[in-house]
């Protein structure tokens, strides 16, 4: 039997795009999908070899197989009982509220997004726009943390650069997962973010449904071993100094923690410093509540601005890295013998003694992170330009100020890169960036303080106020 049947033109579409979608869902999807499979499971047995600290099967778990562990943890589900009775709300509308914040907070780490793309992007990058330096690290601390504990890399946080810094260094080491904030959220950077293992915070939300969700993931992770890098100022420091540790982060953490476990938490203080951000004059602008604030084509068009100005410079052969950006390890800091030293059980604590215990180990991180904060260039000759005051001075006046100030930062034990291990090297260095900037005035050969410009200048000297012997009366106001 046989004959011929006319089908519309779009129906013969539909049927021709139906089909070429079954042969790619069935068969070209799965190969791509072992394909990619093949690939991550490479790099994990290569990169695993060197690795001190491993990655854990926690976050090469898949991410919905995380996202229903998290909606079903105990706590949650009873919190959400609460909620529902309390609000006189469905219990189903309620797990769907928590599993929306699931889907926002889980990351979805894959390993050769991370060692391959991530890796290589953070170095070219970072090589790029500084000079990349690890000015110390306690190599022997280091390698005697027990490779099962938790490990918590806590740092001051001055740019949004500290990211993409620490993460290349680290690289060698481990792979880091970090708490982003909002300003991440965006497509497709979300994506690659979550790929690389790092998951979303609301940093100001107040719903104690959603802070629930955030405290049982960052205690899975924990638990579950999963390497993390907190910063512990909540937030880029608007005026240079360090800042007052917010500690929510740091109570999730330690919150089930068990002096007695298998598995301890380990803190690794890294001190970070620049010779320029690229946010210090809009760090400085969002201290001044009167200014008016920036519409987003002023900043997209400042940013430009910004670009094609260093892209003139580079075709100009006039354009300069900005200056050094250095990291420092500092010693490990384990959680274990720190209850043990102080008597101190976080889970048996009622909720405000709990705060005030985290508040004492928070402020215990924040000065060995404090301690290990490189002195760099910049920072060292803003600091004696500040010492020299309005009037003018020669150059040789700002090396004696500078050698005046290295002295006594050696003398409280700082840790100080001096490039090429030239101290009058290292002047002028920070002293023509300054120049270069208009931050420093020269005329015929005395240099002084830009006056419009000096709370910039203040900024750079605060990166390492604290690390000068109090009171000074030559430290940095």
């Amino acid at each position: 039997m046989s004959g011929n049947i006319t089908l519309p033109v779009w129906l013969a579409a539909l049927l021709f795009l139906l089909a070429a979608w079954a042969a790619v869902y069935r068969l070209l999807i799965p190969s791509v999908r072992w394909f990619l499979r093949r690939r991550v499971n490479l790099v994990i047995e290569e990169i695993g070899k060197r690795l001190h600290l491993e990655i854990r099967p926690f976050s090469l778990t898949k991410r919905q197989v995380l996202i229903d562990r998290l909606m079903y943890d105990p706590k949650i589900l009873e919190a959400a009982a609460v909620h529902a009775k309390t609000n006189n709300m469905p219990r189903a509308v309620v797990m769907a509220e928590i599993e929306r914040y699931a889907r926002e907070i889980v990351p979805s780490f894959n390993a050769y997004a991370y060692f391959r793309v991530g890796y290589w992007v953070a170095k070219k990058v970072a090589r790029i726009l500084y000079r990349v330096r690890v000015g110390f690290t306690d190599e022997a601390g280091l390698s005697a943390v027990d490779p099962r504990s938790s490990v918590v890399f806590v740092m001051n946080h001055r740019s949004n650069m500290d990211y993409v810094l620490v993460a290349y260094l680290a690289a060698t080491r481990t792979a880091l997962s970090y708490a982003v904030g909002e300003w991440a959220r965006i497509w497709p950077l979300q994506t690659l973010i979550r790929s690389l293992g790092a998951y979303f915070i609301r940093r100001s939300s107040g719903n104690p449904l959603y802070r629930l969700v955030l405290e049982r993931y960052v205690a899975m992770a924990t638990e579950g071993g999963v390497v993390q890098a907190v910063f512990p100022e909540g937030g880029l420091t608007p005026d240079g100094s360090l800042r007052r540790p917010k500690l929510g982060l740091l109570d999730y953490m330690t919150h089930s923690f068990s002096p007695g476990g298998d598995r301890d938490i380990v803190f690794i203080p890294v001190g970070i410093n620049y010779d320029r951000t690229f946010e210090d004059r809009s760090m400085l602008v969002s201290l001044d509540r009167e200014a008016p604030g920036k519409s987003l084509p002023f900043v997209i068009l400042t940013s430009l601005r910004f670009l094609l100005h260093n892209l003139l410079l580079a075709v100009r052969g006039r354009w300069y890295r900005f200056g050094y950006a250095c990291v420092n390890f500092g010693s490990p800091v384990s959680l274990t013998e720190y209850c043990r030293r102080l008597g101190v059980d976080f889970r048996s604590l009622e909720k405000e003694e709990r705060y005030r215990e985290v508040e004492k180990l928070g402020g215990e991180l924040m000065k060995d992170v404090g301690k290990v904060i490189p002195v760099l260039p910049v920072s060292l000759v803003a600091t004696a330009c500040l010492n020299l005051g309005e009037d003018r001075w020669s150059e040789l006046d700002l090396k004696t100020e500078a050698h005046r100030l290295l002295a006594a930062l050696a003398a409280q034990g700082a840790h100080i890169y001096i490039p090429r291990k030239d101290h009058d090297y290292a002047v002028n260095v920070g002293l023509r960036m300054l120049t270069l900037r208009h931050l420093v005035e020269e005329k015929e050969g005395l240099y002084r303080v830009d006056p419009d410009n000096v709370i910039l200048l203040r900024y750079y000297a605060n990166a390492i106020r604290h690390l000068f012997p109090v009171p000074s009366s030559h430290a940095p106001l």
